[in-house]
């Protein structure tokens, strides 16, 4: 009986494939990585880098990396950061990073209320909430002489008060000028826009350079006569409408300051007063 001849065995020609699907792999994972790199969420990126390492170990890229971007095997991206809408997870960090700089206002209120009590008592200047934040409200008595703006030493004292409270607080500030509605043309100031822009600024030196504000908290506005808060037809009305306001933002009136994205160089130091 004849015997069978053992064919050769075939060569798999396919063993490349498996080399090929671990270079695919390794391939995703470092475009992954260098994606997480990408976002101003560090934090995030750190995770996803580890996560990618264990999902390799333990074969389960996809699912992991897509419940580190916010979503899981059944929830298509939810949450992911590139479906937050505009702005994605750098819009988020923005959020967050807002949140942690305003604070609630009320503690600080009931503290200069008790500190300035005698100003309150005596008329010299009120604090409210107002809807934007906290007003602490100078009459121009109180601060300057009638058509100048140069501050009274007398008022520092009450000043350093309202200061020691911005330097506890992270909230940004407006310092804001207002007069009445009459008229000055003098060879200083031409007009009350001139007038009450120039008495905030004179706030504004005076916080960062002797009671150490830090200058990148603060911002100005002179408003002149337009924004009054008694009618300018009785002396009464008008010596109301001379003032000077404090104002610490809330979340409400931090939203409408512009946000300064730029970056200051290494070493560089705020500019003195």
């Amino acid at each position: 009986m004849a015997r069978r001849k053992k064919h050769p065995a075939h060569e798999n020609h396919e063993r490349w494939l498996v080399s090929y699907a671990d270079f695919i792999t390794l391939l995703f994972a470092f475009f992954v990585v260098m994606f997480a790199n990408s976002q101003a969420d560090k934090g995030k990126a750190a995770q996803v880098a580890e996560s990618v390492t264990k999902a390799l170990e333990q074969g389960s890229v996809t699912k992991i990396v897509k419940e580190m971007f916010g979503g899981d095997a059944t929830n298509k991206g939810k949450g992911n950061a590139m479906m937050r809408g505009p702005g994605g997870a750098h819009k988020v960090v923005l959020e967050k990073k807002q949140e942690r700089q305003i604070v609630e206002l009320m503690p600080a209120m009931k503290v200069l209320t008790s500190e300035l009590k005698k100003e309150i008592e005596s008329g010299k200047l009120r604090v409210s909430m107002e809807p934007r934040g906290l007003a602490i409200s100078f009459k121009e008595a109180t601060l300057f002489a009638s058509g100048d703006d140069a501050l009274d030493p007398g008022s520092f004292e009450s000043i350093a008060k309202v200061a020691a409270a911005i330097r506890n607080l992270p909230n940004p500030v407006r310092l804001e000028g207002h007069t009445d509605s009459v008229p000055i043309h003098t060879s200083r100031f031409h007009s009350n826009w001139d007038l009450s822009a120039a008495r905030s600024i004179a706030l504004l030196n005076l916080l960062t350079a002797k009671y150490e504000v830090a200058v990148d908290r603060l911002a100005i506005g002179g408003y002149a006569d337009t924004a009054p808060v008694d009618s300018n037809d009785t002396p009464e009305g008008r010596a109301r409408n001379r003032r000077c306001d404090i104002v610490i933002l809330n979340q409400a009136g931090a939203m409408g300051e512009p946000e300064s994205h730029a970056t200051a160089p290494a070493g560089s130091q705020p500019a003195k007063h």
